[in-house]
Parts: C-alpha cells; structure tokens; sequence
C-alpha cells in the first residue's frame, strides 16, 4: 500500500471535544471548547490550551474549572464556544441560554445541558519553551442518568460523545462497541 507524506500536522484522531468553564473574578460564567485535552492519571485531566484564553485567566484566579463532554445533542454550542473568544464577548455564555450552577465539590460552574462533567481543582500549570497546559485534580465527577448504564456507569453508546476530526475539521459521534478492553488481545499473550 503506497503512502503519502502530509508534512507536519497533528495526525491524532480521534480528539476528544471538551467543554472547560469557569468563573472569573466577577461571577460570570465563561467557556471555551477544547480538543487538545486527555486524562493524565486515574484522578487528573491534562489541557493543552493557551494563556490567551478568557477561561484560562479565570482558572488561574479561581483555581477550579470544570471539564464536560460534549454531545451531539449540543454542538453547535460546543462549536460555538471553540469560535467565539470570551475575551471579545462579554456576554459569550449568556448568548446560549444555557443553564449553569454551582459545583459542590470546587468553585467553577457546571454546564447543565451536557451530560457528564468532571470538577476540578488547579493541581499545575506547565509551562515551557514548548508546551502549555493546565492540569486539573478530578474533584468528582458528575453524570445525566439518561447516559448511564445498568451497572451504574456511563454507556458510550448512550452518550453520543463528539469527536474531533484534525485532518479536515469534523465532528463525529462515538458509541460503536467494536471489543472488550483487556481481552481482545488475550490470544497474544497465550501465544509460544
């Protein structure tokens, strides 16, 4: 099979669509959608987004944001929040006309409209010559029933969970269960 050199782009798919909020000093709610995000342990989230960024301001003044999985259901908010800047549009969560309240367990906002989100404390800013990201402590985190399954879990089949495409800019749904972690490659590791 013949391949074709693509020159430098970042080939990683597929990336999560991630919804960050959180408080600036004056109450109000402010949001931004994040592609760049991956957990980093059991009880952390590691977000490579910029300085510049209104929700990262906030999270540097309040020390906690929130992290929600966006849906289909509702993305041409979650899109929305990755164009417009909070920085530009003061009233950018406003214009939604979605519904946030207060986390129990850290001082940012929870978005209600998506169904699973994590609540987080500030745990480190890495910042180098190369790199910058926030890293978050999962706090808890929160979950719609509608999105749960039997044994109390949150069924990707039922999440409906974006997905960002990095080659030509798309979103996606995941959900599809094509195997069981920790067993499909079970015959390897019995193979002599």
């Amino acid at each position: 099979m013949a391949k074709k050199d693509l020159g430098v782009v970042p080939a990683v798919y597929p990336m999560p669509v991630l919804i960050v909020a959180a408080y600036g000093k004056d109450g109000k709610v402010n949001a931004m959608n994040a592609g760049w995000g991956m957990i980093c342990d059991m009880d952390k989230i590691a977000l490579f987004i910029s300085e510049g960024h209104k929700t990262t301001k906030n999270i540097l003044e309040t020390k906690a944001f929130t992290v929600a999985i966006a849906d289909k259901a509702h993305m041409d908010v979650a899109d929305y929040f990755g164009m417009a800047s909070g920085n530009n549009t003061p009233d950018k969560f406003a214009r939604t006309g979605y519904t946030a309240v207060k986390s129990q367990h850290v001082n940012a906002p929870i978005i209600e409209e998506f169904p699973v989100t994590m609540e987080c404390e500030l745990a480190e800013v890495v910042s180098t010559e190369t790199m910058y990201c926030i890293v978050g402590k999962i706090a808890n985190v929160v979950a719609d029933e509608t999105v749960m399954s039997k044994n109390g879990k949150v069924d990707p089949a039922k999440l409906n969970a974006l997905i960002f495409d990095q080659f030509q800019g798309g979103y996606y749904v995941s959900g599809d269960k094509v195997g069981q972690a920790w067993n499909a490659g079970k015959p390897l590791m019995q193979k002599k």
